[in-house]
């Protein structure tokens, strides 16, 4: 999420502050979905959210930053959702294993998620992906307590796990038993240490 600054440059962290944020964005949400997100311009986000263009830009410089704030926003709670679901699962590879499927599943299965992935939004889905917030929630969802080794090494291999993930999302596999077949055979190996 954007953090603003008020007049004498404090951090603004009161409750208020995050819920007119989270409203923007719960606005901007519900547009992406009825519009696409390249074509939801910041005067439909503010109408929609029941502020003035000011107030949105407040909180969000500009559109870009709207965007960066909602994917984090979502990678955040998607990483959440799959984490505490493969939490259980002692082998590492049926760990990442599910965790992929699963946020294939809920990206595809929840209309806010899936909108960044239609036609004409799918790049910049995937340019967003690769923010370095992205890549630590969701590799750190997918990834923890399987390696043991440097910080830079996981970042590496988490990076390769989101960008298959867009990939998947971006071009699907025939079907459920095609990507699961992909997922294993390809991805898992290439993101966890030999065993």
């Amino acid at each position: 999420m954007t953090v603003t600054t008020n007049a004498s440059g404090s951090w603004l962290s009161d409750e208020r502050s995050e819920a007119a944020a989270g409203k923007i964005l719960d606005a901007a949400a519900a547009l992406f979905v009825e519009r696409g997100v390249s074509a939801t311009g910041m005067a439909e986000v503010a109408k929609a959210a029941g502020c003035s263009r000011a107030t949105l830009y407040r909180y969000f410089e500009n559109r870009r930053a709207l965007h960066r704030a909602f994917v984090h926003r979502e990678a955040r709670r998607l990483g959440e959702q799959i984490n505490s679901r493969v939490a259980e699962i002692a082998d590492p590879r049926e760990r990442v294993t599910e965790a992929v499927l699963m946020a294939l599943h809920e990206v595809r299965a929840t209309p806010t998620l899936a909108a960044w992935f239609g036609l004409g939004d799918a790049g910049l889905a995937s340019e967003l992906a690769s923010t370095s917030e992205v890549i630590e929630v969701l590799g750190a969802a997918f990834l923890a307590d399987v390696w043991h080794v440097d910080d830079v090494e996981i970042a590496r291999r988490a990076r390769w796990l989101v960008r298959a993930i867009v990939s998947l999302l971006t071009v699907p596999g025939t079907d459920a038993d095609d990507e699961r077949a992909m997922v294993e055979q390809f991805l898992v190996p290439a993101v966890l240490p030999p065993a």
